[in-house]
């Protein structure tokens, strides 16, 4: 099984403004300080030269006319219900398919092949659809919802055939183990246990491109050269990696929800909640996977 690469493109420290949106604060009532502050506030198509880039006022110089305050525009911003509604849509489709793949594609010797081969077919149309939508500008909701679609084709195959002929029960275990790391990473998120900061994106981004790099030599390994490539993905090895995935995952979680509070807080517009629950949804299926093989490795080796 290969590995499940996160997104690398986040939406306010790695596009157009490098790590702008970490370890600030917005200053209530006024601009931000500094011009770090708002992730928003550079390289963005939503800025303006005023402090807010989204108080945009239609009733600006009527309200200056009549010495009227101007009340800044509070519709059309991105809400945590709105991420939650998102989310549960991608993560939704990404379920429905994924029982639907283990109902309908058969894992014995017969259709194993085949089975496998759809799987296989459906996870590479949702990578490239991943990168597309990762270096687009604007989400794309149909983008975003066919690629959970065809990913949760991808899992629900791997995760019968893990199921049914490697570990009974992997796949409810894979589950609670994902389950229980967002938990995990939520609560300390939000206890502060976990700063997020461009020392932090930046340790996370380089373990998980090194991390990349050697799954990918792994494969190629494995592939022309037979077996189990260099051992990354098997015996002690393999289960040190799968750790490291895991750990990596967790991670990138607490790097989505900064993106969430960061863009909440610095009135992103609503149709930014898409790429929040893109970036929740692709972390997700990275922890979900690595715990389903280092649950078929710990099983193969009993």
């Amino acid at each position: 099984m290969r590995s499940r690469n996160p997104v690398f493109s986040r939406r306010g420290f790695s596009r157009d403004n490098g790590y702008a949106g970490f370890n600030t604060a917005p200053q209530a009532g006024g601009p931000a300080v500094g011009t770090q502050a708002n992730p928003y506030a550079q390289g963005n198509p939503y800025a303006q030269p005023s402090g807010n880039p989204y108080a945009q006022n239609p009733y600006a110089q009527q309200d200056l006319q009549y010495g009227a305050p101007q009340a800044p525009v509070t519709t059309g911003r991105m809400t945590m219900d709105d991420v939650v509604m998102r989310t549960a849509s991608t993560l939704g489709l990404l379920i429905v398919t994924a029982a639907l793949a283990w109902a309908l594609l058969p894992v014995d010797d017969a259709n194993i092949g085949r089975s496998y081969g759809i799987g296989i077919g459906a996870a590479l149309v949702a990578m490239v659809l991943a990168f597309v939508q990762s270096f687009k500008r604007k989400p794309s909701p149909a983008l975003i919802l066919t690629y959970a679609g065809l990913e949760g084709v991808f899992l629900g195959v791997v995760s019968s055939i893990v199921d049914n002929r490697i570990a009974s029960g992997a796949a409810m275990q894979a589950v609670l183990g994902t389950m229980a790391v967002f938990a995990g990473v939520l609560i300390a998120y939000k206890a502060g246990w976990i700063r997020v900061n461009r020392r932090f994106v930046g340790f996370v981004m380089a373990a998980t491109l090194g991390f990349v790099l050697l799954m990918a030599v792994n494969l190629l390994f494995a592939v022309f050269g037979g077996g189990d490539g260099l051992g990354f993905r098997s015996g002690g090895l393999g289960i040190m990696f799968g750790i490291i995935g895991i750990i990596l995952g967790a991670c990138f979680l607490a790097i989505d929800f900064k993106q969430v509070e960061d863009g909440i807080a610095y009135g992103a517009p609503r149709e930014e909640a898409w790429l929040a629950a893109f970036g929740v949804t692709v972390t997700l299926v990275w922890i979900y996977m690595e715990f389903l093989r280092l649950i078929a490795i710990l099983n193969s080796n009993d």
